[in-house]
């Protein structure tokens, strides 16, 4: 057995880890010198937490090439901003019958909100398969259209696999539905370009790839694009009026922000625009490749999803033969300090998919900080298990 001393970090397609220094100082500092609470007031402190909030959606607005930062709005969570997207359709695009298209490896993020619609308002739902690599079939997306077809949501890159959708080729083929993509995976390290892709709606979170904290998120909507608020109430703005502002992004920001969050969100962004994407995702792949060509000489280990030679991302789903996936989990925590997930990691139609349903993989997914080194100790780790 070889224990590592220091744990070895392989669960950043749940939430990245250690996070930059200066995203801690940012929030240590936002905290001592300010009060969190923008917009409420027109004292110092208020416009301070103002800035910061504003800085951040221009952050991210760059980030994503939109042109207009209002019309980032932030939320708690990809979730949130998901379920805003998919409830705040229904009565205006989204119809009671009407047709939706996603794809089989959603996280239950998208799948549950629209397996509720199917349930109350009856829509239609069809799932863009999978191709043997385990990468979504885009060019079956015109065989699935319909005149009623009003949403289209796909994950750009799979928490499973990390296989990545072609959101450019949806866009281009996505006709009038109303375009939704979960950036929850590949913000922060795989290009994303609102205008190019036609997206018309991005969602994403800030405690993964954008190295923000939990409790952060939000999403981009495209201008002429009218959603339901998933809450009402105060925003600082238009106070004399007892109904919610009909503008972004005050619409969907009820409630005193998580100004603190949002503060190291915003230093999680400028940390990711200073690296460079480019130099974050060659890393990052960079490792993937190491563990999955590191992988080849066991015996008894069965890889899930896109080869190495492919585009994506570094979250790799495996099973070792004779083990269960809870044990090896628990193996490579406890006897190597190795942290990773097993199971069905939120996305049961996903593996379904790949064929790892009811039991799941065990996932290694290496973020930008991750080092050679962890690859290593990951490999002989698991040599040792698979021995044993």
């Amino acid at each position: 057995m070889t224990k590592t001393r220091v744990p070895v970090y392989a669960d950043n397609a749940a939430t990245s880890f250690p996070k930059p220094p200066e995203v801690m100082e940012t929030i240590t500092a936002v905290l001592r010198q300010t009060s969190l609470s923008p917009g409420r007031s027109a004292h110092k402190y208020s416009l301070a937490a103002s800035r910061i909030i504003f800085d951040t959606r221009e952050a991210l607005a760059e980030l994503f090439n939109c042109v207009d930062s209002s019309r980032i709005a932030f939320t708690c969570n990809v979730t949130e901003a998901l379920n805003v997207g998919i409830f705040g359709l229904r009565g205006s695009i989204l119809q009671p019958g009407d047709h939706v298209i996603t794809t089989a490896l959603e996280h239950n993020s998208v799948m549950r909100p629209l397996r509720y619609l199917q349930q109350i308002d009856n829509i239609t739902l069809s799932i863009l398969p999978i191709d043997d690599n385990g990468e979504v079939l885009t060019s079956e997306l015109p065989r699935l259209l319909r005149d009623n077809t009003k949403l289209i949501v796909a994950n750009h890159v799979s928490n499973v696999t990390g296989a990545v959708t072609d959101i450019e080729a949806i866009g281009r083929q996505k006709g009038n539905a109303f375009f939704l993509v979960d950036a929850a995976q590949s913000a922060g390290v795989f290009p994303i370009d609102v205008d190019a892709m036609q997206i018309d709606m991005l969602a994403f979170t800030g405690h993964k790839s954008l190295l923000g904290p939990t409790g952060s998120g939000g999403f981009y909507l495209r201008k002429g694009h009218d959603l339901q608020p998933l809450k009402r109430g105060g925003t600082g703005s238009n106070s004399e009026m007892e109904q919610q502002p009909d503008f972004m992004p005050d619409i969907f920001e009820a409630g005193t922000p998580n100004t603190l969050g949002i503060a190291g969100l915003g230093a999680g962004v400028d940390f990711v625009m200073r690296t460079g994407l480019n130099t974050i995702k060659k890393h990052e792949q960079h490792l993937c490749r190491l563990f999955c060509e590191g992988l080849t000489q066991f015996r008894g280990v069965t890889v899930y999803g896109p080869p190495v030679s492919r585009n994506r991302a570094a979250v790799i789903s495996l099973r070792l033969d004779g083990k269960t996936e809870s044990e090896v989990a628990q193996r490579l925590d406890r006897e190597h300090n190795v942290l990773v997930r097993s199971g069905l990691h939120c996305a049961p139609g996903a593996h379904q998919a790949i064929g790892t349903f009811p039991d799941g993989t065990v996932r290694f997914s290496f973020g930008f900080f991750n080092t050679e080194a962890d690859v290593t100790a990951c490999l002989q780790a698991l040599k040792d298990i698979s021995d044993d």
